[in-house]
């Protein structure tokens, strides 16, 4: 098992804002987190990447114990946050050379492959890589997080609602983008208020509801789940820019 969480809480003061969540994910897996806004979704994520003290107990790639975000960076575990965090006065280049840095750090020097890469999944990237990021559009600063994100060969890749504020046919190519990572043997842990793409991209669901796992199961059968279809799809079962075209 790639990660495995148990019991996890966090907390805000004397507020809980996550209570003894139990998560785990395979390599080559992707796995979503749905539920409402509030719910917990991006707390949870900090908390994995160890930018929020925890409680309970966490194990990624054979280790266990809550770690600095520099140890867990250096062994595969990479965020991709909500606000994206880009270097806006920065060029498309310079950021993802970035994302390299904890591999050149460690003697690595295959990043030019790995940028390559990166510029083939994300062709736009290339074609903007000497514009500043800051002057991107909403998707292109996406895939320009997402690229600088894979430039540090992540084991388990965590995307913060990466189709906030999107445009459907962007946020349809963004989704296409993650099942592609799968097959490159990325696994995913996607949070994601957008549902239905979220459950039709990944293998493996969990429904979070005030801090605390209310319901999970296969991504297909959380998709035809009553209580799932009510509360997040929509009784009418389609919505603008939600699907992932196949």
């Amino acid at each position: 098992m790639l990660l495995e969480v148990e019991d996890l809480c966090v907390s805000y003061g004397r507020v809980e804002a996550v209570h003894k969540v139990n998560l785990s994910i395979r390599e080559g897996q992707i796995v979503t987190v749905i539920g409402p806004n509030g719910a917990g979704k991006t707390t949870l994520l900090s908390a994995l990447m160890g930018l929020l003290p925890a409680r309970g107990t966490i194990r990624f790639a054979g280790s266990a114990g809550h770690r600095r975000v520099e140890s867990l960076g250096a062994d595969g575990l990479v965020l991709v946050p909500e606000k994206r965090e880009l270097f806006g006065e920065m060029s498309v280049q310079d950021n993802l050379l970035l994302g390299a840095f904890n591999c050149f750090r460690k003697g690595r020097r295959d990043h030019e492959k790995t940028m390559a890469e990166v510029y083939e999944i994300f062709p736009r990237l290339m074609e903007r890589r000497t514009q500043a990021a800051g002057t991107l559009s909403g998707g292109e600063r996406q895939m320009l997080a997402m690229g600088r994100a894979l430039m540090a060969k992540p084991k388990l890749l965590m995307l913060d609602e990466p189709s906030l504020g999107l445009a459907p046919l962007i946020i349809r190519e963004v989704f296409r983008t993650v099942a592609h990572l799968r097959d490159m043997g990325v696994s995913v842990l996607l949070v994601e208020q957008n549902a239905r793409a979220a459950l039709q991209v990944s293998d493996y669901g969990y429904v979070l509801e005030n801090g605390e796992v209310a319901l999970e199961n296969a991504s297909h059968v959380l998709a035809h789940d009553p209580r799932v279809i009510e509360s997040y799809l929509g009784l009418g079962g389609s919505g603008p820019g939600n699907a992932v075209p196949d």
